[in-house]
Formats: C-alpha cells, sequence, structure tokens
C-alpha cells in the first residue's frame, strides 16, 4: 500500500479533534476540590461567624482565592499541552497575587501603629499556611489525576501550576471558616500556604506525571 493512501484510510472518518480537553478534565476536579476543601474546613472548624459577614474581609479572601484558581487554572491548561505559551497565563497569577499584596499593604499602612502587628500576625498566623495546605491535599490530589490524563512534558512547571491551583481551591476552602479579619494577614499567610502546595506540586510533578 502506497503511504499517501495508507494516510487517507487512517484519516478518514476521524473527525474533528475534540476541543477544550484540558478543560474539560481540569474544570470536573477543581470544582470536586474545591467542595471537598469548603466540606473538610466547616467540618473541622465549623463557619464564619455571621456577622463577620457583613465586613469586607470574608469577600477579599473569597474574591482572592476565587480570582488566583481562575489564573491558576488557565496556567495548569497551557502546561497540559506539549507546545504551550505561558506568558499570559503566569502574568496573570502574578496579578492577582500583587492586587492582594497591595491591597494588604494599603491595609496595613491605613492601620494605627499600635495595631500593626496584629493586623500581620493575627491569631494563627502560624497555622493559617499549613491549614491551607491541608485543605489543598484532596484538590492537589485531583488536579495531578486530571493532568494525568493529558499530555504535559514540562513535568515539574506543570505539578507547580497544578498545586498553584490546589492552593487556591485550599484558601478558598479555609476563608469559609477563618475569623481573620485583616486583608494584610490574607495576603501574607494565606498566600504562604498557596506557596507551599505549589511546591509540593512541583515536587511531585516529575513522578506522578510522567508519561
Amino acid at each position: 500500500m502506497k503511504t499517501q493512501a495508507l494516510i487517507e484510510m487512517l484519516a478518514s472518518g476521524a473527525g474533528p479533534a475534540p476541543r477544550a480537553v484540558a478543560a474539560r478534565r481540569l474544570l470536573p476536579a477543581a470544582g470536586l476540590g474545591g467542595l471537598a476543601s469548603a466540606a473538610l474546613a466547616i467540618g473541622l472548624q465549623g463557619p464564619l461567624p455571621a456577622a463577620l459577614l457583613a465586613t469586607p474581609t470574608p469577600w477579599i479572601k473569597l474574591g482572592y482565592a476565587l480570582s488566583l484558581a481562575a489564573a491558576s487554572g488557565w496556567l495548569t491548561a497551557r502546561l497540559a499541552r506539549p507546545v504551550s505559551h505561558c506568558r499570559g497565563p503566569t502574568r496573570a497569577v502574578l496579578a492577582v497575587v500583587l492586587a492582594m499584596a497591595l491591597v494588604g499593604l494599603l491595609a496595613w499602612a491605613g492601620t494605627p501603629v499600635d495595631g500593626r502587628r496584629a493586623a500581620v500576625m493575627g491569631q494563627a498566623w502560624l497555622t493559617c499556611p499549613w491549614n491551607v495546605l491541608l485543605l489543598s491535599t484532596v484538590p492537589l490530589a485531583l488536579a495531578l489525576w486530571a493532568l494525568r490524563g493529558l499530555a504535559p512534558t514540562r513535568l515539574r512547571a506543570a505539578g507547580g501550576a497544578a498545586g498553584l491551583l490546589a492552593g487556591a481551591l485550599g484558601a478558598l476552602g479555609y476563608s469559609l471558616s477563618c475569623p481573620e479579619a485583616s486583608p494584610t494577614f490574607v495576603a501574607l499567610w494565606y498566600t504562604a500556604g498557596v506557596a507551599l502546595t505549589g511546591a509540593l506540586g512541583a515536587a511531585l510533578g516529575p513522578r506522578v506525571l510522567r508519561w
């Protein structure tokens, strides 16, 4: 059989390539991961007091976590493909983090001098990053599972991006039960928890995503 005839036979009836494959795997994984994180946080620590919902900080936490999850999910989807350009989603992740850092800095600057240390440290600075990491474990497992069904080639970077996505989902769950009311606290310690999860994902990527 001639080569051209073989190609035509193999291609016949193939149909168009499926679209948005990465999104169709990552979105359900992220949704389930976010729900698991929220359920675990509320189950372990209870929900936020209703009075706190009348203040801006819980909504700042939710907005930060959701925005970071969206940007990190975009980056993860790009890295799920063999050849991809990641400048746009990388800039989006950095922009979200820097925006939250700016909010935290402005809040700190507007705090009376004798209250600035409390604005930074809160009551749970030592445990907050680790709580975010703990609540990110299920989302990270689901995100890595979703990536295994795709075609990442930069395994450490893909694992790190999945870790950032999972960390943002862990922060989302934690925000539903964390009573800390300082945006400065959120900008520092929530981000530290997300960074820890990103580092864990980067460490696991070359091992669990190899294909």
